[in-house]
């Protein structure tokens, strides 16, 4: 009975730590959308007026952030630099990830190769800022191009240390079944070893994906002047001297945030599968 009576309460206090933290996801995200379908005009400083719903749910708002943002054209920036992110770090860093995980246990210059990398986590990006808009811009790239380059660099780090993890779980006897088959090293890589870090793939797509699509410094310190924008860097149109429009700037978030969130549910049933094992030293 004891032993009952004990589950009992710590399945109660789960219940409420997922309530409290359901709650802190779906406050906001209720603000948000009351927010973004409200006019100006019912925006008040009143608790209750706040809280409230809409008089009328319109889609003015939408429209109006859709043409502020030059909404389509932001779109396919963000798409461009945030897809060919994608591809290129999950392509590169799965084969460094591949290349130092395998040999870092038994290799002192793999290990320090790969410690100088991951290193690379505890760097800010303040002090980045200077010297990479002053090297992009002397080597033309001061664009979208620019842009991707240094995202797939930035990210290096962390995805090498998950890719790396994640190989723990991959047994060798994998590749040597296929080395005494005759497969070259790069053939074992790209047609036994990509295919099983699949959740990995998954996991870190998302991850870098979450980053680009919202970040807001690279492009602005990179892109500034090109006449090109992202979409966090169109949102910054509703920030003016005296004040924000958060009625058109709730309503752009609202349509930023349906790709990723796309791209979340497409990607969610290998994320934890990927998380848990790349956890793993």
């Amino acid at each position: 009975m004891k032993h009952t009576s004990s589950i009992g309460k710590s399945n109660r206090g789960v219940m409420i730590l997922l309530i409290l933290g359901l709650s802190t996801i779906i406050f906001p995200l209720y603000m948000t959308i009351v927010i973004a379908f409200k006019q100006p005009s019912e925006m008040t400083n009143s608790i209750g007026g706040i809280l409230a719903l809409p008089r009328t749910w319109s889609l003015d708002n939408f429209r109006e952030a859709m043409r502020v943002t030059d909404f389509w054209h932001s779109l396919r920036n963000s798409l461009l630099i945030s897809v060919t992110t994608i591809v290129l770090s999950v392509l590169v860093h799965s084969l460094m990830g591949y290349a130092l995980g395998r040999n870092k246990a038994h290799s002192k210059f793999y290990s320090f190769v790969y410690l100088f990398i991951v290193s690379g986590m505890f760097v800010p990006f303040a002090i980045l800022m200077m010297p990479l808009a002053k090297q992009t811009a002397e080597l033309h790239l001061a664009n979208w191009v620019g842009v991707i380059i240094l995202y797939v660099v930035f990210y290096m780090p962390m995805n090498i240390m998950l890719y790396s993890g994640y190989l723990v779980n991959i047994p060798i006897a994998l590749e040597e079944a296929a080395r005494v088959d005759g497969a070259s090293t790069w053939r074992t890589y790209w047609s036994i070893i990509f295919p099983v870090m699949g959740p990995m793939h998954a996991t870190v797509a998302v991850i870098t994906a979450l980053a680009v699509w919202n970040d807001v410094m690279t492009p602005l310190i990179i892109m500034a002047g090109s006449g090109e924008n992202t979409l966090p860097l169109a949102q910054l149109n509703f920030q003016s001297q005296f004040g924000t429009n958060y009625n058109l700037a709730f309503a752009s978030y609202l349509l930023s945030l349906i790709p990723i969130l796309i791209f979340y549910m497409i990607c969610q049933k290998q994320i934890l599968n990927g998380v848990t094992n790349g956890a793993v030293k």
